[in-house]
């Protein structure tokens, strides 16, 4: 089922982006290991100089077309699914990552197919 448009997905970057910069500190992530904490931080920048740069109507420069940003996005989610075993994260460290690899390439797999009207 594709449901996830190409406004859709732009509406939910910048609030993402946000989340993956403040949720690490909230959350009091790296207690396991201090790159729990950094990972998603800079990913979270990382994130949100992306969306700036993607071709979509919240995009600032649009630079970047859209399905780069969604192969980044793709990449992203399996590398958070895989870096609790890399780096031992244990508990609330593990389970961030799992949880939000596994949201993002949901997210990803559940895009709808652009049609040659946008």
């Amino acid at each position: 089922m594709k449901f996830v448009t190409k406004r859709i997905h732009a509406f939910l970057d910048y609030p993402v982006a946000i989340a993956l910069i403040a949720l690490p500190f909230l959350l009091e992530l790296g207690k396991t290991n201090s790159l729990a904490l950094w990972i998603s931080v800079i990913t979270g920048i990382a994130a949100f100089i992306l969306t700036l740069l993607t071709d979509h109507h919240l995009g600032v420069l649009r630079v970047l077309s859209y399905k780069l940003h969604l192969t980044v996005d793709f990449i992203v989610g399996l590398l958070f699914v895989i870096v609790p075993f890399l780096f031992s994260f244990q508990g609330i460290d593990a389970y961030y990552y799992w949880i939000n690899g596994i949201t993002v390439l949901l997210v990803v797999s559940a895009h709808k197919p652009q049609s040659s009207i946008s």
